[in-house]
């Protein structure tokens, strides 16, 4: 599809997405109704989380492919990367009916040739990064729209927030270098690890793509990246040799300029730091101290964007982008509180490679330092589960209980050479109590039976495990638990 098919006004213009319960689709739907397109969709008909925000929307979610429900009067096709032009029947349909077809990451791509963008990107907090520079932005009132792949508690549960045109910060995404669309005036890169292997051969080629997203910059352009990470560090220093114009901003502990974190501590409900370059102490109300690393992101991006054209930051707007990132509550599936009943705290959490999980439980722990931890995991897809299997079976440290299921596969890989009892079989040899239930609702009663007064159940995961824990919620609050 060529950049004249696609909208500059979107007022009234229909548009079908095949895929749209995905979390990137659904929140692109969603910008796009925003900007007042008239929007519906296909998708299977597993319920996921995006089904509460598309249906608040009131968006219509077809759950079939069969080509002869693809609407009427459609003109353009936006589709998810699961699916192929030569084999979903919807896409073949709308191929012979001469509609546009463009995949989800080069709408994305599009979308931002139009605005000053900023992509965030990353193996891992790129969500919660993008989420907090949406809520700091926001407290700014600057024009800007904001996209990220998850409902954000700080957008009223949305997706997405449209606060003007001049300024677009989206969540991008590093697999099959679908990111490589984007058309960046600043990268944010949060972590580069083995990740996505049944794309990328190894982490030489992982860090090769980040290299060159980073060298998509125009002349000038900014490179925000995490000093302590040592893929994203290493990423930086190969495009410096080839990029000298690019200023590349560093966070963190290592870092060397005012986002240098100087210190840091959590306790019962907040966790508190300090920075070189700003006098006073930032607060965040989320657990771990990698929601620090994506808050020192999220400042800069949100300092990036006041500095663009020459404007000193007041003391007034560094107020209230501290007074924001104190009021940030979260996204959906990202340490989302699901409720407490009978003193147990159901909490949520999407985290599905070794580095989130370990760094999301060991934040938890010390926030919640009285709390006995059980976690229900998930893992996701068959190659990431194979080829970091002992990272995953040393991951669970903090926790005082692990509850495993069957892998959850993918639409791009149904099957694989191991399973969610080859990692159980890893898990036992590094923790003392780890259990198994092959499908997640099977672990219900013995979750009734274990649950005490004092315990922190968090599902973590990219599967369905999530199931559970609402199930576990409605059972407290209609039982009483010892």
């Amino acid at each position: 599809m060529t950049e004249l098919d696609f909208p500059s006004d979107f007022s009234g213009v229909t548009i079908f997405f095949v895929g749209i319960k995905g979390t990137g689709m659904a929140a692109l739907a969603e910008l796009l109704f925003r900007k007042s397109a008239v929007i519906s969709g296909s998708d299977v008909s597993e319920v996921f989380y995006t089904d509460e925000i598309l249906s608040r929307l009131g968006i219509p979610v077809i759950e079939s492919f069969d080509a002869v429900l693809l609407p009427s009067g459609t003109r353009l096709v936006i589709y998810s990367a699961a699916y192929q032009k030569n084999t979903n029947p919807q896409l073949i349909e709308a191929a012979k009916r001469k509609i546009p077809l463009i995949e989800y990451t080069e709408a994305l791509g599009l979308l931002s040739k139009n605005m000053n963008s900023c992509g965030i990107a990353g193996v891992h907090g790129k969500t919660t990064t993008t989420a907090l520079a949406g809520t700091l932005l926001q407290k700014l009132k600057l024009p800007v729209s904001v996209l990220v792949g998850s409902g954000v508690s700080n957008f009223g549960g949305s997706s997405v927030l449209v606060l003007g045109n001049t300024y677009f910060v989206a969540e991008t995404c590093e697999y099959r270098r679908h990111f490589l669309h984007f058309n960046p005036d600043v990268v944010v890169i949060t972590s580069i690890e083995p990740d996505h292997l049944d794309y990328f051969k190894d982490m030489k080629d992982i860090v090769s793509a980040f290299v060159s997203y980073g060298l998509k910059l125009p002349e000038g352009g900014r490179l925000i990246y995490c000093a302590d990470d040592p893929g994203a560090a290493g990423a930086v220093r190969i495009i410096q040799e080839q990029r000298s114009d690019i200023k590349c901003i560093g966070y963190g502990k290592k870092a060397e300029g005012r986002f240098k974190l100087l210190s840091y501590e959590s306790s019962s409900g907040r966790t508190n730091f300090t920075l070189k370059g700003f006098s006073g102490t930032f607060s965040l109300r989320i657990p771990g101290y990698h929601i620090i690393l994506d808050a020192l992101a999220a400042l800069a991006v949100s300092l990036s964007i006041i500095e663009e054209e020459g404007n000193p930051v007041t003391p007034r707007q560094l107020q209230l982008l501290a007074d924001a990132m104190e009021e940030f509550t979260g996204c959906k599936r990202r340490s989302e509180i699901i409720g407490e009943w009978n003193n147990i705290l159901i909490m949520d959490d999407y985290g599905h490679h070794p580095t989130e999980i370990k760094t999301t439980l060991e934040g938890l722990r010390a926030f919640y330092p009285g709390r006995r931890l059980i976690v229900d995991f998930m893992s996701h897809t068959y190659s990431r589960t194979e080829a970091l299997l002992d990272d995953f079976a040393g991951a669970f440290g903090a926790a005082d209980m692990v509850i495993l299921h069957k892998i959850y596969a993918s639409a791009r890989e149904e099957k694989g050479t191991i399973s969610g009892k080859t990692l159980f079989e890893r898990m036992k040899e590094k923790h003392p109590r780890v259990f198994y239930f092959e499908e997640v609702l099977d672990a219900l009663p013995f979750c009734k039976e274990q649950l005490k007064s004092g315990d922190l159940f968090i599902t973590l995961g990219a599967g369905d495990n999530w199931i559970l824990g609402r199930e576990v919620a409605s059972f407290l609050k209609e039982g009483t638990v010892q």
